[in-house]
């Protein structure tokens, strides 16, 4: 049951949920079309999509190269990995019939248009899909903290975090058996937990424009496609 009709969203997807199920990293073409394909049928509902990518599943395959590395650098190397992830998930929008736009906050002009706010709205209104890459093309910010600035920046309705969880628990279900789904909470009671699912940084701005957060397991197939909708999956903060 949809629980509110969303008509611009910001989506984060997880750069590790890209990943080979086998390797851990690197790219799995499977998943990456299933997710445009799901982007497609959520666009027939008349929403418009913005989405930012992680480079976890990138990044991973060099962190080691990365480690003893000066920081600042090794933040560079991981925004690279998210341009790397726009350009297969646009090649894969665009073979689902979705006409996509790359937009890169590091200038990389044969590859993607340099971060434009007005004219990532004007995409949006036409029908485009636009991905953000390259975070806020600063280092020290994290993909959570660029997909809060770019909800704000667009006036989206709702950031919606896809990762590989299904929700917000009260405490790691990995290491806990008796963890709690919780089903939604408020901005402060996310970071009074201090709990670990997005960045302190990233809730805070939120809260502060009063963007909802839904966060859901993008690995269940129709998953994107409800969240976009608006239909209450996962938990939501606000």
């Amino acid at each position: 049951m949809t629980e509110q009709s969303n008509r611009r969203v910001l989506l984060k997807l997880s750069g590790e949920a890209f990943a080979d199920p086998e390797l851990g990293y690197g790219i799995d073409p499977l998943t990456v079309q299933r997710v445009a394909e799901e982007i497609a049928e959520a666009q027939t509902h008349g929403v418009e999509v913005a989405i930012v990518v992680g480079g976890g599943n990138i990044f991973r395959g060099v962190s080691q190269a990365a480690k003893g590395m000066d920081p600042a650098n090794a933040d560079y190397m991981g925004m690279l990995a998210t341009v790397i992830n726009a350009l297969a998930l646009r090649d894969a929008l665009e073979n689902a019939g979705v006409t996509t736009r790359v937009q890169s906050a590091i200038t990389m002009q044969e590859l993607a248009e340099p971060y434009i706010r007005l004219r990532a709205i004007r995409h949006l209104e036409k029908g485009r899909v636009v991905i953000f890459a390259a975070g806020t093309g600063n280092p020290f910010f994290t993909t959570d903290t660029t997909a809060a600035l770019r909800a704000i920046e667009i006036n989206a309705d709702a950031l919606l975090k896809a990762s590989k969880v299904d929700g917000i628990y009260d405490s790691d279900p990995k290491t806990n058996e008796n963890a709690s789904k919780m089903n939604e909470l408020t901005y402060m009671e996310f970071i009074a937990q201090e709990l670990q699912v997005m960045d302190t940084t990233a809730v805070t701005m939120c809260k502060e424009h009063e963007v909802p957060i839904h966060v859901f397991d993008m690995t269940v197939p129709g998953n994107i496609v409800k969240a976009v909708q608006g239909d209450r999956i996962g938990t939501v903060v606000h």
